[in-house]
């Protein structure tokens, strides 16, 4: 039939513009001027920067409002102005940072459900609105400049309570820190931090309390009484005397260690320490928790060894080992273990795309490529296909590799160690890095047998690739065959001449790999209609006829068949060689 018009040009539809491939980290988005992105090295530092000051809030915001603020000194502000304390000019500078972070976010691009980066004014304004803009509008309102110069009590103490509005930034803190929850050591760090952090937030309450209620039964009368400081007005117990006790007594309600020397004695008192164990039980419940889950995480790997060893022991048991063999088993074991933890490296790296995996055997194999006379000058396309085709193997010393006898399957090189060839008893070779050992693939129609052994001096690293997989490579790299084949140097020729046919000087060196070749490239082709087998018969019309019957059609069950009929067939058909198995 007529065949479909394409309905675009040819380099449209092959093109990988910007419809194709995702803009998002691959190049730079056309952005509006004056706009940020968010993976920018100047949104990182500046987050950074922002995480800081938080940090800095949360800690220092309710000690102010709670241990700071007085009369005594709302009078002094409304003297001396605003700059008499060090401790409000930074306040003063974090409200700025944090009014300039809500502009920054404004102007800062982000990632939409469809994994694409918007970087519209309008929409990234709609998305802030929708999103932090409130909490943050809230953190950054400096309440203390806008009721300033009133000196009542109720307006310390109002200023006291809505400077704590700047923690509603530590939710933004919890997100950005939640990326690290993978880790054991920063989870216990954080759990930590988190334990200290809301013990100094409960002290701040704690003396609060004290301090509003002003008895003589409470806790501050008691420990002035303690410490010979009596509470009389403006005298007393100093700041940081009452800093301390009040953070004594929240860490040890906290840990349920109670020793009574710092105990509530009014009912606002005693309402409060019932939160503080509340909350307390609560804490110590998910930081034990989590700390028994990272321990448990931490000897994980110890009984995954116990439970693969086992199996092995059990294999050996049942299989009835004999002790050289066992001890071997077990040992390759034990250092097969400590070389890769029990971890499968060829599964990890079948999880991933294969073009990810042709650049990752690209990276393991890199030495051997780059150093390797043969790899040079090959193209990437032809080193990556060799790269995927490369398998390492790790060899314990003692081990043995090749036997004699074995069939030579695969190319070896070594990367790294020491290995000795042994001809029965007698060493004659030892190889070490950058050698190579099997035999010359190219000169054999088939794969030989070793005549030697070959086994392991040292811990040895090797590079290995089988024979059918770098005749393909080199198949489909031509041009890069018979320079690989030209500089090719291997150090120790395994192959053992006298125990099959085909050794050097025979017929078959000679023309055999040149009919494998031609063999494998045969079945390549698309069967043609006239074919018996999809193939050009090389025999004339009257001996395709003699094959097939009279007129070409199907013979009868039974017929006679004549001598002359079964001609052996020609020398140039597949298979015509005796050596070689039919397809």
């Amino acid at each position: 039939g007529a065949g479909l018009t394409p309905t675009c040009p040819l380099p449209q539809v092959l093109s990988l513009g910007a419809d194709v491939l995702p803009e998002y980290k691959l190049q730079a988005p056309r952005i509006h001027r004056w706009t940020i992105l968010h993976y920018s090295p100047f949104k990182a530092v500046w987050d950074w920067l922002i995480l800081l000051l938080v940090i800095y809030t949360a800690i220092f915001t309710p000690y102010s409002a709670a241990f700071l603020l007085s009369d005594s000194e709302e009078a002094q502000r409304h003297h001396c102005g605003y700059s008499c304390s060090p401790l409000n000019i930074i306040d003063l500078i974090v409200d700025i940072m944090f009014i300039v972070d809500i502009v920054i976010n404004f102007r800062t691009t982000y990632v939409n459900s469809n994994e694409e980066v918007v970087s519209h004014p309008a929409k990234i304004a709609i998305h802030y609105f929708k999103g932090w803009f409130l909490i943050d509008m809230v953190a950054a309102i400096p309440f203390d400049l806008l009721i300033f110069g009133s000196g009542s009590e109720e307006t310390t103490t109002l200023i006291g309570l809505l400077k704590t509005a700047r923690l509603l930034r530590l939710v933004r803190v919890a997100r950005k820190l939640d990326r690290y929850s993978e880790y054991g050591a920063a989870v216990l760090f954080l759990l930590m931090c988190t334990f200290a952090l809301i013990a100094h937030w409960l002290a701040c309450i704690w003396y609060a309390i004290g301090n509003v209620e002003g008895q003589r039964t409470g806790w501050l009368h008691a420990l002035g009484q303690q410490i010979g400081k009596p509470l009389n007005g403006s005298f007393g117990p100093s700041i940081k005397d009452k800093y301390v006790t009040a953070l004594y007594f929240t860490f040890s309600s906290l840990t349920s260690v109670g020793f009574g020397n710092v105990s509530p004695n009014t009912n606002s008192e005693k309402i409060f320490s019932i939160c503080v164990m509340l909350i307390g039980s609560l804490m110590y419940a998910s930081i034990f928790g989590n700390v028994s889950a990272i321990i448990q995480r931490l000897y994980s790997g110890t009984a995954r060894y116990h439970t693969q060893m086992l199996r092995v022991r059990e294999f050996i048991r049942f299989h009835q080992i004999p002790n050289p063999l066992r001890q071997r088993l077990e040992e390759y074991f034990q250092h097969a273990w400590s070389y890769t933890n029990g971890i499968d490296m060829n599964a990890v790296l079948k999880g991933f795309p294969e073009c990810l995996q042709a650049d990752i055997c690209l990276h393991l194999n890199r030495s051997l490529l780059q150093n390797c006379a043969p790899f040079r000058g090959a193209t990437k396309g032809c080193l990556r296909a060799l790269a995927m085709k490369f398998k390492t193997t790790h060899a314990p010393p003692g081990d043995t590799l090749v036997h004699a006898g074995d069939v030579l399957t695969a190319l070896y090189f070594i990367s790294r160690g020491s290995i000795e060839i042994l001809r029965g008893d007698v060493v004659v070779a030892i190889l070490g890095k950058n050698d190579t050992f099997g035999e010359p693939l190219h000169l054999h129609a088939r794969p030989g047998k070793s005549r030697a052994d070959v086994r392991a001096l040292t811990y040895c690293d090797l590079h290995k690739i089988l024979r059918e997989d770098l005749l393909e490579v080199l198949d489909m790299y031509p041009e890069f065959s018979d320079r690989f084949w030209g500089t090719l140097e291997i150090t120790f020729n395994l192959r053992d001449t006298n125990m099959i046919p085909g050794s050097p000087g025979s017929d078959e060196l000679d023309g055999g790999f040149s009919r494998l070749r031609r063999r494998k490239l045969s079945f390549r082709r698309r069967p043609e209609k006239g074919g018996a087998l999809g193939g050009r018969d090389p025999r004339g019309p009257g001996e395709s006829r003699a094959l097939r019957g009279d007129g070409g059609g199907g013979q009868a069950p039974g017929a006679p068949q004549g001598p002359a009929e079964w001609d052996p067939p020609s020398p140039s058909s597949c298979g015509s060689s005796d050596e070689e198995e039919p397809p």
